[in-house]
């Protein structure tokens, strides 16, 4: 059975809701070995999980638009699954928050490093001298140098 075929009648959904969840399970063990990696400062594991997490995504994505296709016949036949699917989905979206929240943070954590590297080249580049009021004059934004960073981990 290819993934854009209708289903049509309550054992097809049975099997699409069985391989959906199987989909969805390996989702949220990637997404949380994700966030674990990051969270243990892992990042260039976590980013070993992309692929894998990006391909199961798009399956994810694709098998929800074939049961949202089909929702009306699926709810009618299976209505304790689709109860079950929900309360997963919101499993899965309570993960998700949390993994946006981590690589968030490692993200700002990696910006402030960034500023904090770049500010000290500045200020060491800058001439020392004082200003008209004998104080030490700032460092001038044309004082400091562009900083090359390499954007793989």
């Amino acid at each position: 059975m290819t993934v854009s075929s209708a289903i049509a009648t309550a054992g097809e959904a049975e099997q699409v809701l069985a391989d959906f969840a199987a989909i969805m399970e390996r989702l949220e063990e990637t997404i949380a070995e994700e966030t674990a990696r990051v969270r243990a400062g892992r990042l260039r594991a976590a980013a070993e999980l992309g692929p894998v997490k990006s391909e199961l995504a798009d399956r994810f994505m694709a098998e929800c638009a074939r049961l949202g296709a089909a929702g009306d016949m699926i709810a009618r036949a299976l209505p304790q699954a689709v109860d079950a699917l929900r309360r997963r989905q919101a499993a899965l979206q309570s993960l998700l928050r949390t993994n946006l929240t981590v690589l968030a943070t490692a993200q700002a954590v990696a910006e402030g490093i960034i500023r904090g590297v770049s500010d000290e080249l500045a200020r060491r580049r800058a001439p020392s001298t004082y200003g008209a009021d004998g104080r030490a004059a700032p460092p001038a934004s044309r004082a400091s140098q562009p900083l090359a960073l390499s954007r793989t981990l």
